[in-house]
């Protein structure tokens, strides 16, 4: 005799937050506002674009104190 498992849900699965996509956040503030978000250490970026990145920072915000990649 085959009996099928009531499997229960619990209703605080609701609240699990739903996993985001980053760079498509990132493309979406570039395209609607003009907004740039870029990481110093994305391997997209060759040295010197990398370069310009940290030198933007800097000058915006000072000198940060770790530095990644």
């Amino acid at each position: 005799m085959k009996i099928d498992t009531y499997r229960y849900r619990c209703p605080l699965g609701k609240l699990q937050p739903q996993t985001t996509d980053l760079d498509a956040v990132k493309e979406h503030g570039w395209r609607e506002q003009r907004i740039l978000v870029v990481n110093e250490a994305d391997e997209r970026l060759d040295f010197v674009e990398r370069e310009i990145v940290r030198r933007i920072g800097e000058r915006l915000y000072g000198k940060g104190g770790k530095r990644y990649g």
